[in-house]
């Protein structure tokens, strides 16, 4: 049901575009090509497993941790859930 000038399934509709942008985010944030043996940020090595769990990986997880915790700090939604901090 959509309200005032908004059609019917609107509300879908937005929710639909907002999760496939997303997707295509995160699918271009994906590494691609071979793996690195070493981090391209700290030069550590790059354990075997790791290379084969992630393909394309380029940096170790000291570094991916920290590169995830910077792009979460700059992430332009509200994950914490509650509407009162929606509303502010």
């Amino acid at each position: 049901m959509a309200g005032g000038w908004t059609a019917d399934g609107a509300v879908q509709q937005q929710i639909d575009d907002s999760v496939k942008d997303a997707v295509e985010r995160a699918r271009a944030q994906m590494a691609q090509g071979p793996s690195l043996t070493h981090c391209e940020d700290c030069a550590v090595e790059i354990p075997p497993a790791r290379q084969l769990a992630v393909p394309g990986v380029r940096l170790c997880v000291v570094c991916q941790t920290a590169l995830d915790a910077d792009r979460r700090a700059a992430s332009p939604y509200n994950r914490r859930g509650s509407k009162d901090s929606q509303l502010r």
